[in-house]
């Protein structure tokens, strides 16, 4: 039986509903900024090793809450871990990001993936969300999350990491059929992932559309968001995901967040290139909103991390429905005790706002 929640604030702002003061999660809070998480790495060998060992990707997880008073927990994962399981042969070289051997670059390629069996390739995933949430202990809430269908199909198109992700974007232009049978596999791998997630004890669920940013606005509302709200409409119906909020967040799409609000989810994130009274002018109050500090003001000083911190929160003014954090990752050369200035500040000020 799992702990009920000691600190709830995380949900009830997803919720739109009052709070004592902001809350705050940091995404990529569990990396390689903190010296204990390159111990553990460094004990497992490998990231891929790392992220498939429930205990150790648990370890990781809790690391940063021994150090910050964060409000949520993440699942310490990979947004690749569907396509390893579709077995593309995903691997790390080092300094040179993912890499598949084995690409998605035709009709027969994509007639061969099939959504992966949750609880035989992606068991170690649901493994480390039920270690997760027994050590929790109710203290936070638990993130579970997924790479959104249009940044999967980059990846597995190209290969690899890229700036443009150019030949997916080609498949697109030249056989629109075949991207939406490509994007459609992977909506429906991607809900079932999340789903079983939830089954495991995952508390809120979040996509992350990291190069959604890539596409013009008509190719973006039919290859990206068409396919992450076809993911909110699988959540929404199955009886394990239903009551839990979701988080969408495309980098770098803040001019579609209004059509983004109508996509079912509860909560958008927004990056640091939109100011949050926009976006909250943007969505009308229907859902809740979580960013949007630059993270490269992590690596500025204190005193600047307090101002920029309050910046982001007068932005977003006395109103329930926002959670505090960066407006993208964390970057590896942060010092931790930047994060805990981030984290008390927005704690601080969050309840000075509120009177």
């Amino acid at each position: 039986m799992n702990a009920p929640l000691k600190n709830d604030r995380f949900l009830r702002a997803l919720r739109r509903e009052p709070t004592d003061t902001t809350p705050i999660w940091v995404m990529r809070q569990a990396g390689r900024y903190l010296p204990e998480y390159r111990a553990t790495r460094a004990r497992a060998g490998s990231f891929m090793a790392l992220a498939q060992a429930p205990e150790l990707a648990c370890e990781v997880t809790l690391q940063p809450l021994e150090r910050f008073a964060l409000d949520a927990a993440i699942l310490f994962s990979d947004i690749l871990t569907i396509p390893d399981a579709m077995g593309l042969g995903l691997s790390f070289a080092q300094g040179e990001g993912p890499q598949f051997a084995r690409p998605v670059r035709s009709a027969a390629d994509v007639a061969r993936l099939a959504v992966p069996d949750m609880d035989a390739e992606l068991r170690y995933v649901m493994d480390a969300v039920r270690l997760i949430r027994r050590e929790l202990d109710g203290r936070v809430p638990l993130i579970g999350f997924s790479g959104s269908p249009w940044t999967l199909a980059c990846y597995m198109v190209e290969g690899q990491g890229s700036r443009d992700f150019a030949t997916l974007k080609a498949m697109c232009w030249n056989d629109p059929a075949l991207a939406r049978r490509l994007l459609d596999i992977l909506a429906r791998s991607v809900a079932a992932y999340l789903i079983a997630q939830a089954a495991a004890g995952a508390q809120a669920l979040m996509v992350f559309d990291t190069w959604g940013g890539l596409l013009g606005p008509a190719p973006f509302r039919e290859f990206s968001l068409r396919y992450m709200a076809q993911v909110v409409a699988a959540l929404k119906a199955d009886a394990h995901s239903r009551d839990l909020p979701v988080i969408l967040f495309s980098k770098g799409a803040g001019m579609h967040l209004a059509e983004m609000a109508d996509s079912g989810c509860a909560a958008l994130g927004v990056d640091w290139t939109m100011d949050l009274a926009d976006a909250r002018r943007a969505v009308a109050g229907k859902v809740a909103l979580q960013g949007n500090l630059d993270p490269a003001v992590l690596r500025s000083n204190p005193d600047t991390i307090r101002r920029e911190a309050r910046a982001v929160l007068d932005s977003y003014g006395n109103h329930p429905g926002h959670v505090f954090n960066l407006g993208h990752g964390i970057t590896p050369e942060v010092d931790p005790a930047h994060v805990e200035v981030l984290v008390d500040e927005v704690h601080a000020y969050g309840r000075a706002l509120r009177g």
